[in-house]
């Protein structure tokens, strides 16, 4: 059962959410926010913390990725592990 949904809305600020559901709203709002290409992070959750891990393609998309998931309504904090995919670099 798929549960992803495309489009984040408001009607998600609950700041009473799950972990999963929580990290699944933050992955949402980043794809949203920033069109940054989240398929190669994954968000975890844990009371309000979340962690973002993974690849992205620019060294920008990293600051982006976790300023949207720090605005989240239900993240206290961000811990930031997300990397540039080798070779994807604009240096």
């Amino acid at each position: 059962m798929s549960t992803e949904k495309t489009i984040y809305s408001h009607r998600d600020d609950d700041p009473h959410l799950t972990d999963d559901d929580l990290a699944e709203k933050v992955l949402r709002y980043i794809r949203y926010a920033t069109f940054v290409d989240t398929s190669g992070i994954s968000v975890m959750a844990l009371r309000g913390t979340v962690v973002l891990s993974g690849n992205v393609a620019e060294e920008a998309d990293i600051a982006s990725a976790g300023e949207a998931a720090a605005s989240v309504i239900g993240v206290s904090g961000v811990e930031n592990r997300l990397t540039v995919r080798p070779g994807d670099s604009t240096d």
